[in-house]
């Protein structure tokens, strides 16, 4: 984009991160924002709570500055900013809920951002960045390169390096990053957790937009002679199916499916354990919520995959009203007929009044007539009745085992009430198994049916119970995780 007067003027008047910087109460604004979604990065909160926070924090300005300072009430400036011609806030309410909630938009975070970037640090680290764009630059040209005997050389040189590397550890000779290199490479990785954050909010922008676009024509559509419904669909799922395979949405699905992993949620969980336990870190007193960023990820991406579940029930829900209408169309030409064909009962017309060419001749010859097959006689065993074994126990009949299911999606629904995911060895570690087998399939078959539940084939775990009998008895199967929605 060219940064020339009149796009220059343009984002002045339309922007909104351009009216947040030159607003007139652009301090009170930013920094409150800043301090209840992007430090402790909560993507949506209920009006009662946010009205809450901001009349704390108009008592304290107003403590400070005199009673005229801000004489607006907290709700009457939520509301301004989530005004259209403001767009610092969006409003919406949630499926199920009649109380509104705010969340930020894309624009007002690259605005805090901005901001963020002016304040002066004591330490700017170049080597990291250096490094990061070496390793892209690297990649894209290893990666674009159809030779194989280049490909293949580097691999030998890489080799070789990490067979040089490993003889220089066996050899005593350890080279361990200094304070300095620590610091600078810790800041990257903040900054870069930072803007991930970000994107998620601009990535479920996206397909917000999307669904309000489908929204407006199935609200508009209708079904005249120049569109129909066919037309309709495939205009929308075209435009669906551009986004998922846009640039974007592959880098999206691309990084879900990275960190979906149990195992590399695992690594980055000792990663960041292992990091900031380290002294050059702790001096530089990290956020504490760096230690569960993963998790932070993790759930910005579910706000972005429920936008496109709800796409996903507009559509559907278009298609059961459509078939509905036409259902009722047809049952009202049923009924006219009926109501002309009574009219014209006691006085009907002369001549012919309808008929339907037959659509083939109706040809039946001898020979398809099946033949006559006597019924087979039953024979009858009058043998006498034996009378039976009197002695044997009863009781197993009445003794079978019933798993309680929703007792069990019970269990899971507490268990994610403190995490975002939680396996089956986790829950039968809280909650061993009461009833043996029949228990353990009960929470496979639920987490078959369960959208949020995840099989990892690649790893394997062992759950152990203890029978009926007292054997202790145990099973191998594949990982099943349970993700909270």
């Amino acid at each position: 984009m060219d940064l020339d007067y009149t796009t220059l003027h343009q984002m002045r008047r339309q922007h909104p991160a351009w009216r947040l910087l030159v607003a007139e109460h652009a301090p009170l604004v930013a920094s409150f924002l800043h301090r209840v979604f992007i430090a402790p990065n909560v993507r949506s909160m209920a009006q009662a709570n946010l009205v809450e926070a901001l009349n704390d924090t108009l008592y304290d300005l107003r403590e400070r500055l005199g009673e005229q300072a801000f004489p607006r009430s907290a709700l009457d400036y939520l509301n301004d900013w989530a005004a259209h011609d403001k767009g610092w806030l969006r409003k919406f309410y949630p499926p199920g809920t009649d109380e509104p909630q705010f969340d930020l938009t894309p624009a007002t975070e690259r605005a805090l951002t901005w901001l963020a970037s002016l304040t002066e640090r004591s330490f700017v680290g170049t080597e990291s960045r250096l490094l990061t764009l070496f390793a892209l630059l690297q990649q894209m040209s290893e990666g674009t390169d159809t030779n194989p005997e280049t490909r293949i050389a580097e691999l030998h040189k890489r080799r070789d390096a990490i067979d040089a590397e490993i003889a220089q550890v066996l050899g005593g000779h350890m080279p361990l990053l200094d304070d300095t290199a620590l610091k600078d490479r810790f800041q990257q990785f903040t900054s870069l957790a930072r803007e991930l954050l970000g994107d998620f909010r601009e990535v479920e922008h996206n397909f917000r937009q999307l669904d309000r676009k489908v929204r407006e024509r199935i609200a508009l559509w209708d079904g005249g002679p120049t569109q129909g419904r066919g037309a309709l669909l495939r205009e929308i799922l075209g435009e669906r199916d551009a986004i998922a395979e846009s640039d974007q949405g592959k880098s999206f699905r691309a990084f879900w499916e990275f960190l979906m992993s149990q195992a590399r949620q695992e690594q980055l969980s000792a990663l960041l354990d292992h990091v900031l336990a380290l002294d050059p870190v702790a001096q530089l007193a990290p956020d504490a919520r760096l230690r569960r960023v993963h998790y932070d990820w993790l759930e910005a991406g579910e706000h972005a995959q429920r936008t496109v579940a709800q796409l996903s029930q507009q559509l559907r829900r278009f298609l059961d009203d459509q078939a509905w209408l036409e259902n009722r169309r047809i049952m009202e030409l049923l009924h006219g007929i009926e109501a002309r064909a009574v009219a014209l009962r006691d006085a009907p017309p002369p001549g012919e009044v309808f008929g339907v060419d037959a659509l083939h001749p109706a040809v039946q010859l001898p020979l398809e007539r099946p033949l006559f097959r006597p019924a087979a006689a039953v024979a009858l065993n009058d043998a006498p009745v034996q009378v039976g074994d009197a002695g044997v126990d009863a009781a197993a009949l009445f003794t079978q085992v019933r798993v309680d299911k929703a007792a069990l999606a019970a269990h899971v629904r507490q268990a994610l009430q403190t995490r975002a995911q939680v396996s089956l060895g986790e829950l039968l570690h809280m909650r061993p198994l009461q009833q043996g087998l029949g228990e353990l399939v009960a929470y496979l078959q639920l987490a078959s049916v369960a959208a949020q539940a995840v099989v990892d084939e690649a790893v394997q775990e062992t759950v152990h119970w203890t029978a009926s009998d007292g054997v202790q008895r145990s099973a191998t199967l594949p990982r099943v995780i349970f993700v909270r929605t």
